[in-house]
């Protein structure tokens, strides 16, 4: 009875690993800014071919997110570090929601952050995103650095783009 328990298990163990296949979602396949089509609040549209070379953080939130709010707020007020760096702001929540966020935090008083509506919903199943906010920074040549899904001190964003 040893013998056989002592040979089975283990190779239950192989198998288990064997069989169990690691996802990879897309964002690490192809670990570079997504394609992607905003809608802005003047009706135009963002892509990425409209992004300047340099750093570039992509925020997913939903306007009505305490913790989005937050995050929104602690950048805002240190905006001056992020002199250099593209901000692109992405929800899937109803466009008026999102106008009124523009609004309510200012973010059109910053040429350097740009949010829009992901009528299309690339961004969610691209990243994996499963809960609110979800942050990725690219680097000045594209690739990605690091990604976070919920709140993050500014100090780490800062660090992760230079």
């Amino acid at each position: 009875m040893k013998k056989w328990f002592l040979t089975v298990v283990p190779l239950l163990f192989v198998l288990m690993a064997v069989t169990q296949t690691d996802t990879v979602y897309p964002y690490k396949r192809f670990p570079t800014v997504p394609p992607f089509s905003l809608l802005q609040a003047d009706s135009s549209l963002l892509t990425k071919a409209q992004l300047k070379k340099g750093p570039v953080l992509v925020m997913f939130f939903s306007p009505s997110c305490d913790h989005c709010q937050h995050q929104v707020s602690d950048m805002l007020k240190r905006m001056a570090e992020f002199k250099n760096t593209q901000f692109v702001l992405a929800t899937y929540q109803p466009f008026e929601e999102m106008v009124e966020f523009i609004s309510t935090y200012e973010l059109s008083k910053h040429p350097n952050i740009k949010v829009g509506r992901d009528e299309k919903f690339v961004l969610p199943p691209f990243y994996h995103i499963q809960s609110l906010p979800f942050l990725a920074v690219y680097n000045k040549k594209g690739d990605l650095v690091n990604t976070w899904q919920g709140n993050v001190p500014v100090d780490d964003l800062l660090k992760a783009l230079h």
